[in-house]
């Protein structure tokens, strides 16, 4: 076996204290974080960010949970896989092997963004596994939002290919942009986003995602049409209100067709990166289903 690699680029320590871990599949090495002890909390990260998402949520859990955070191929500390198309189906993969190899019998996902299809498309296949949902600024089904369909339009073409890839534009204009509080928006912390995307080659796999809500579909039907297996599961769904580009009433009827007991927590001054802006309310979700399952 090779030996494990040292991550790229270097994080503040106080931002991110924390240990990496390495799991090797088919020669290819992808990061995460595994902090803590006790009922395991799988935390899932989409586009244009990484386990970084995380780091408030993992340290307010210390001492709470078992704290796993992986890297998706291509972000992060992870990993770019040879011949690999960074389509989501390819990450769940990615995802369920890390699973297995962690013997999660048993745990509570976390998702965001692109993480919840990847996430939701894990936990319909394994539903007995799925000790509860905590679900933010998301989605499992066809996008059919207007919005989500013009940028998929824009950033699929040459031109979005471009900006993406050349101009770095997801990273270095669209993420401060979404965040909404200015003082998350440090250099530290923008520099530690922009810090896995060095080069158009290293962005290949923010330029799959817009892609993606166009060429999904069938894929995420199949999510869709089997959420009622996770009916019965403790689910909290919390919104940032502020995302730009999520219609959150729209979306959150949709939730709550599926799981119409599901607790919703509307923060009103919270945008999409809802972990980066107010961890705590995850932290209070989480810690609500852990003591579900303890009583």
């Amino acid at each position: 076996m090779n030996s494990s690699p040292q991550p790229p680029f270097s994080v503040s320590q106080s931002e991110y204290p924390f240990d990496s871990h390495w799991f090797e599949r088919n020669g290819s090495f992808l990061h995460y974080l595994d902090e803590g002890q006790g009922l395991p909390v799988l935390m899932l990260h989409g586009t244009p960010a990484w386990s970084f998402l995380y780091r408030k949520v993992i340290k307010q859990l210390s001492g709470s949970c078992r704290s796993i955070v992986p890297d998706l191929p291509g972000f992060g500390f992870s990993d770019h896989p040879p011949d690999y198309d960074y389509t989501p189906q390819e990450h769940a993969e990615w995802v369920s092997a890390l699973i297995d190899h962690l013997s999660l019998d048993s745990f509570i996902l976390v998702v965001h963004d692109w993480g919840g299809p990847i996430g939701m498309s894990i936990a319909v296949s394994r539903p007995d596994q799925i000790a509860g949902l905590v679900i933010t600024n998301t989605w499992s089904w066809r996008p059919d939002y207007p919005i989500w369909r013009i940028f998929s339009a824009i950033f699929s073409s040459g031109l979005g290919k471009y900006l993406i890839l050349r101009r770095n534009i997801l990273v270095g204009r669209m993420l401060p942009m979404m965040l909404t509080r200015s003082d998350v928006k440090t250099p530290e912390v923008l520099k530690a986003y922009r810090d896995p995307f060095p080069t158009p080659d290293s962005r290949i796999g923010l330029y799959a995602f817009p892609r993606a809500l166009s060429t999904s579909d069938e894929w995420l039907d199949s999510i869709e049409n089997n959420l009622h297996l996770l009916s019965d599961k403790p689910i909290e769904l919390i919104i940032g209100k502020m995302d730009p580009f999520y219609p959150h009433e729209k979306i959150v009827a949709q939730w709550q067709k599926h799981f119409p007991r599901a607790a919703v927590d509307l923060v009103p001054d919270a945008g999409h990166f809802l972990e980066e802006e107010s961890p705590e309310n995850v932290v209070e979700a989480i810690r609500r289903i852990i003591n579900r399952q303890a009583s």
